[in-house]
C-alpha cells in the first residue's frame, strides 16, 4: 500500500539511568510527507531521532523503518535512513568535496556512481562553487546544506533532520525548505525536528513531545484552532512602557502567555477568559485590545501550560543603572578586514541607554565581527567604537569590565563544573569576599542551577547551558549586555524566559545589543539594524521596517518577509548599479 507508514513507533520507552526520555510513545511517519518534531528542551526529540536512525535501541516497544525492525534488522536501517544530527557532524578540516567522498565511502556507494551522485547533490544544494572550501569555513546555512547532502548520499527512504534550521538565517532557511519540499515530492518521508515553531507550522503533520510523552499528533492547524478567539494584540497608550505593561499583564489570571510585537503586545488568553474583563482591568487604562489570528507557537505554549510569566528574579535584585551619557554604544565607520576580505565595512550607529538594539543579517553578513569589535575582543582595521563613554582603541580593558558578553557558541569551560564556571567568572570581573559569594548565590537561585552545580556544562541541556552563560555574563552587573544569538536552538518556553530577564534588565536601565536569526525576536527590539554583505543596509524600528516593504494596507508583512525583501532590494539596486 502506497500510504503505508514509513516509520511505525509502537509503545517505545527509552531510559537513561533513572531518567525516562521516552514514555510509551506511539506514532506513525508517512511517506511523501514532512513531519515536524517539536517540544520543549529535554522533551525527547533527539532521543527519538536517534532511535529511528538505529543509533539507539528502545528499552520497551519497537520501531520499524520501511517494515524493518530497528532492533532485529540493524544492518539494514542505515541503508534506509539518512540522519543529520543536531550538532554539525562533518569534518571541519576537510573540504566540501572531501566530506562528500568520505560519506560516499561510509555509505558504500560504488565508485562508478560517485561522480554522478556528487554532481546531483552539489546542484541540489547549490554548493558547486564551494567544493574546495573547508567545511569549517562555511557559513551556518552552507554547513547545513553540506550536512543534508551527506545525509542524502545513499538516497534514503526516510530522512531525519535534527534541528537543521538552528543558526541559519531566513534566506538560507528558504533554501533548506526548497530542498525538503523537492524530496517529499519524490515520496521521501522527512522528519524535521525544530525549536522554531514557524517552521513546524509549515509541516503537514506535527508530533509534539512533552516530558517524553506525545502531547499532540496531527496537522499544525488543528492545534492552532484550539486558540480561536483567544489571541489578542494590545496597543499601549502613548508614553506607556510596553515592557512594564507586558509584565503587569502576564501577572493577570486571564493571560496564559505574552510577548512584545513591535510597538504592541501579543497575548494569549486562558481558556474561558473574557476579553472584556481584561480590557476593563485597571492596568489596561488607555490601552486598546483587538483580536488577531492565533499562531501555532501560541497554541504550543498554551498547551504546555503557558509562558513563564513576566517577573525576572535577577533584574529585581539589581539597582537602576546610572550613566553620565544617554549614548551607551557608538561606532563610526567601523571596519574590519581579514587580508583582502572585508567582514565589516564602514558601519555607523548609536545605541541609547535602556534600548534593545537588534543586529540582523544572513550568515556571514558581519554581525558577529561587529559584535566582537564593540566588545573589545577584535581590533578594528579602521573607524572608531565607544562603549559607556570609553574609546575601545584606548581603554579596551576598562570597557570590558563595564559590559557583559554572551558568545554565539557556548564559550564556558567544559572541564570546570557549573559552580567552578560561576566562580571563575566572578574572579575575572574582580568580585571578592562576601560580594563574590552573594553574586554567585543570586545567579544560582535566579537561573535555577542548584541541582547542576557539580555537573560539567557539556552535559547540560542547551537551555541550561544558555542560562549558565547568561549568569556568567551578568555576574558583575554590567550596564551594557551583548548577546550573540542567545536563544539559538532553545525552545519557545526557554526563549520567553530569556526575554523576561532581558525586558526586566532594560527596565532597570541596562542597554542590550542582540543578534538573532529568529525573526519574531526582532519584534522585541526597539530598533533593528540589518547587515548584509558587510554593510549596514537598513536601521529602524521593527514596525517601520515592515511598513517599508508592505505592498498595500491589506497585507502586514512579517519581520522575516521584511528581512528577505530588504535584502532582495539591495541586491537589485546593486545589479542596476553594476549594469
Amino acid at each position: 500500500m502506497h500510504d503505508a507508514p514509513s516509520v511505525v513507533i509502537d509503545g517505545v520507552v527509552k531510559r537513561f539511568g533513572d531518567t525516562a526520555a521516552l514514555q510509551g510513545l506511539s506514532a506513525a511517519i508517512r511517506p511523501g510527507r514532512l513531519t515536524g518534531l517539536v517540544g520543549p528542551d529535554g522533551a525527547g526529540k533527539t532521543t527519538l531521532m536517534r532511535l529511528m536512525a538505529g543509533l539507539l535501541q528502545p528499552d520497551e516497544g519497537r520501531i520499524t523503518v520501511m517494515g524493518r525492525d530497528t532492533r532485529r534488522d540493524t544492518a539494514e536501517i542505515p541503508l534506509l535512513t539518512g540522519y543529520m544530527p543536531q550538532r554539525f557532524g562533518l569534518y571541519e578540516d576537510l573540504s566540501v568535496m572531501e566530506n562528500l567522498r568520505l560519506y560516499a565511502r561510509l555509505r558504500s556507494l560504488p565508485p562508478a556512481q560517485m561522480p554522478q551522485v556528487f554532481e546531483q547533490l552539489l546542484a541540489f544544494t547549490r554548493l558547486g562553487p564551494f567544493t574546495a572550501r573547508l567545511a569549517g569555513k562555511l557559513s551556518g546555512g552552507m554547513k547545513q546544506k553540506l550536512g543534508l547532502a551527506c545525509a542524502l548520499m545513499a538516497r534514503p527512504q526516510v530522512l531525519l533532520l535534527d534541528e537543521p534550521g538552528v543558526g541559519v538565517d531566513p534566506v538560507s532557511r528558504q533554501d533548506l525548505w526548497r530542498m525538503v519540499d523537492a524530496l517529499t515530492g519524490e515520496g521521501m518521508a522527512v522528519v524535521w525536528s525544530t525549536a522554531y515553531l514557524d517552521e513546524a507550522e509549515q509541516c503537514e503533520q506535527v508530533l509534539l513531545l512533552d516530558g517524553g510523552r506525545l502531547a499532540f499528533d496531527g496537522p499544525p492547524a488543528a492545534l492552532t484552532a484550539t486558540l480561536a478567539n483567544r489571541s489578542v494584540l494590545v496597543d499601549p497608550p502613548a508614553g506607556r512602557d510596553r515592557r512594564q505593561l507586558l509584565a503587569d499583564l502576564l501577572a493577570r489570571p486571564e493571560v496564559s502567555d505574552g510577548v512584545i510585537h513591535g510597538q504592541a503586545l501579543r497575548l494569549v488568553l486562558r481558556e474561558g477568559a473574557a476579553q472584556k474583563g481584561l480590557q476593563d482591568a485597571e492596568v489596561m487604562q488607555g490601552a486598546h485590545l483587538r483580536q488577531v489570528a492565533p499562531r501555532f507557537e501560541d497554541a504550543f505554549v498554551d498547551l504546555l501550560g503557558g509562558g513563564p510569566g513576566g517577573r525576572s528574579a535577577i533584574a529585581e535584585r539589581m539597582e537602576a543603572v546610572q550613566l553620565d551619557s544617554p549614548v551607551v554604544v557608538a561606532c563610526q565607520d567601523l571596519t574590519r578586514r581579514f587580508g583582502e576580505f572585508t567582514a565589516t565595512d564602514r558601519v555607523s550607529f548609536e545605541v541609547r541607554q535602556g534600548e534593545i538594539f537588534g543586529l540582523l543579517g544572513p550568515n556571514g553578513a558581519g554581525k558577529s565581527t561587529t559584535f566582537k569589535m564593540l566588545c573589545g575582543l577584535l581590533k578594528p582595521s579602521s573607524g572608531s567604537a565607544r562603549v559607556v563613554g570609553l574609546d575601545l582603541a584606548q581603554a579596551a580593558s576598562a570597557a570590558k569590565n563595564r559590559l557583559g558578553y554572551m558568545a554565539q557558541k557556548f564559550s564556558l569551560y567544559g572541564l570546570l563544573s557549573v559552580r567552578q564556571n560561576l566562580e571563575f567568572s566572578a574572579g575575572v570581573y574582580g568580585l571578592t569576599g562576601s560580594l563574590r559569594r552573594e553574586r554567585i548565590d543570586e545567579m544560582v537561585e535566579a537561573f535555577e542551577l542548584q541541582r547542576f552545580l557539580d555537573t560539567a556544562p557539556d552535559s547540560l541541556s542547551l537551555g541550561h547551558k544558555q542560562r549558565l552563560a547568561l549568569a556568567c555574563a551578568l555576574m558583575h552587573r554590567p550596564p551594557v549586555l551583548f548577546l550573540d544569538e542567545p536563544t539559538s536552538g532553545v525552545d519557545p518556553i526557554t526563549r520567553r524566559e530569556f526575554w523576561t530577564h532581558i525586558n526586566g534588565l532594560v527596565r532597570k536601565g541596562v542597554t542590550v545589543m542582540v543578534t538573532t536569526h529568529f525573526m519574531d525576536e526582532a519584534e522585541y527590539c526597539d530598533r533593528v539594524a540589518l547587515m548584509y554583505r558587510s554593510q549596514l543596509i537598513a536601521l529602524d524600528t521593527p514596525d517601520a521596517l515592515k511598513r517599508r516593504v508592505a505592498k498595500d494596507d491589506a497585507h502586514q508583512p512579517t519581520m522575516e518577509e521584511a528581512f528577505i525583501d530588504l535584502i532582495n532590494r539591495f541586491d537589485e539596486q546593486d545589479r542596476k548599479a553594476s549594469a
